[in-house]
């Protein structure tokens, strides 16, 4: 039986520009042959027994021939399998895609394209160029710059492109662009026409220069812009000057390490991203849950007798609720007592499993939730404190000593993660490294230190609040920046502030 082979567009890098119908069909396959230039992450949904194959080019190098990756996606397609064959940009747009199409139709495979977002388009649009405006293009032509202007075979026209009356966007060419604009010059287009080339266009380190068609190519390498790169030619390069968004997000340019444990880290490079930053995912530590057994178990089927319950984490809350889920129990098990949450994170995963935290300090710490407990009766009576299993017992011991009956009971432990020697190069150029919890600082440390790399960290160090940047203190870290408010949102907002402060 045939199988289908699908030629998928996976958009300039953005991940967020990719499509639904690609993420569908990756998240569906038997194999995928993938290129270099995709999105970070397009790869994650892939089936866990997924063939991945990488089939990308090097520039200046093959790891395989385009003959090659025909014939293969000619026998994978033959065995009867789905088969992704993913691609940067879109297949048919300097994608030979079409090379592709025409070896799977002359086998009898069964293929279908799927676009994607192409980086002629996209690049120039993130950084503030229209290629086609009312006022100053009507018409844009999509050129490959990959090639030789000087060789004497050469497919391109030259002096037809220089006559083109709308906009020049030459893909792949910033090797080449010298010898380009002498070409466009040679053959009649105005030397001081605006051009500007667009390094990484869509992804977090995306850079821009501008200038004229003249002296563009000596711009980009004064500025030291590299492949990949979009070249614009025409008057709506002119328009980036005032129509650059991308560069005025508070952390463009920024690169940040996220150390949080990856279920959680996800939100917070979200967010990080979404405000300009290149987001480097170093997880410190993995969220171990504990069986619901022994202690746990015990106050699972027991928690009517608690009149106060207490959260520490917003890890603390989840895994609580989904013990209580396991035991077949749900939101209604917590209808008498007293709840707890040591800040705006836990009651917001409270809130998910549908209750309202009766009590919630102004600041996310041990100290701050003992203060707004203090008018609430607990001598004599049952208090659940629930939290990961290395944790300070400053709540425990403050209850304890007005009487209270507190169990401590562990949800969940911290497993320190490794850190990879690519890992580690990439946190040695950030700008900033972000803690969130006094464990994220020791087992990142170790990590460094097992790696060989040390404790010597040139990034600016970000804390979630006073208990982390105690931790990072006391391990000869320095602390640059501490959030006000304690949570996640807190520290964004701290982060935020201390990049504006330092802007170049």
């Amino acid at each position: 039986m045939s199988g289908m082979v699908f030629l998928v567009g996976a958009g300039p890098g953005d991940p967020g520009l990719m499509t639904r119908r690609s993420l569908e069909l990756i998240a569906g396959a038997d194999a995928i042959l993938y290129d270099r230039l995709i999105p970070s992450g397009a790869l994650d949904r892939a089936r866990p027994d997924a063939d991945l194959r990488y089939v990308g080019k090097q520039p200046g190098g093959h790891s395989m021939t385009q003959e090659a990756i025909n014939e293969l996606l000619v026998e994978l397609g033959g065995r009867g399998l789905s088969v992704v064959r993913l691609k940067g940009g879109d297949p048919f747009v300097f994608g030979r895609g079409g090379e592709e199409a025409l070896a799977l139709v002359e086998a009898g495979i069964a293929f279908e394209v799927v676009p994607g977002v192409t980086s002629g388009v996209a690049a120039p649009a993130y950084a503030g160029i229209p290629v086609t405006h009312r006022d100053g293009a009507s018409a844009v032509a999509l050129v490959t710059g990959h090639e030789d202007p000087e060789k004497p075979d050469t497919a391109l026209d030259w002096p037809a492109l220089a006559g083109f009356p709308g906009t020049l966007v030459l893909y792949m060419g910033v090797g080449n662009l010298a010898a380009i604009a002498e070409r466009l010059i040679d053959g009649g287009r105005g030397a001081d026409e605006p051009a500007a080339v667009v390094e990484r266009g869509t992804l977090p380190g995306q850079r821009a220069v501008g200038g004229t068609l003249a002296d563009v190519a000596r711009r980009a390498d004064e500025g030291g812009i590299r492949a990949p790169a979009i070249t614009v030619v025409g008057p709506v390069a002119r328009l980036r000057e005032r129509l650059a968004w991308i560069e005025r997000r508070p952390l463009h340019g920024r690169t940040v390490v996220v150390t949080r444990a990856r279920a959680q880290a996800s939100g917070l490079a979200a967010t990080l991203g979404a405000l300009g930053a290149r987001v480097i995912e170093t997880p410190a530590i993995r969220i171990v849950p504990r069986p619901v057994e022994g202690d746990l178990a015990d106050a699972v089927e027991n928690i009517d007798r608690y009149a106060l319950v207490c959260l520490t984490s917003p890890n603390g809350a989840a895994l609580l609720l989904d013990a209580l889920r396991t035991s077949g129990r749900d939101a209604r098990a917590l209808a008498g007592a007293m709840v707890a949450a040591i800040g705006p994170g836990t009651a917001a995963e409270l809130e998910r499993g549908g209750i309202v935290a009766d009590v919630m300090p102004e600041r996310s710490i041990a100290e701050a939730l003992v203060a707004s407990l203090e008018t609430v009766p607990v001598e004599g009576r049952r208090v659940l404190v629930a939290r990961a299993s290395e944790a300070r017992d400053v709540l425990p011991e403050a209850l304890a000593g007005r009487g209270a009956d507190v169990d401590v009971v562990a949800v969940y432990d911290t497993a320190a993660e490794p850190l990879t020697d690519d890992e580690a190069l990439l946190v040695s150029e950030a700008d900033y490294v972000t803690f969130t919890s006094s464990s994220t600082v020791r087992n990142f440390l170790a990590a460094l230190d097992r790696n060989g790399s040390g404790h010597s960290l040139s990034a600016r160090i970000v804390s979630i609040g006073p208990i982390t940047s105690g931790a990072a203190r006391e391990l000869d870290l320095e602390v640059a920046v501490e959030a006000e408010r304690h949570d996640v949102d807190g520290l964004v907002e701290a982060l935020v502030r201390d990049a504006q402060a330092n802007a170049e």
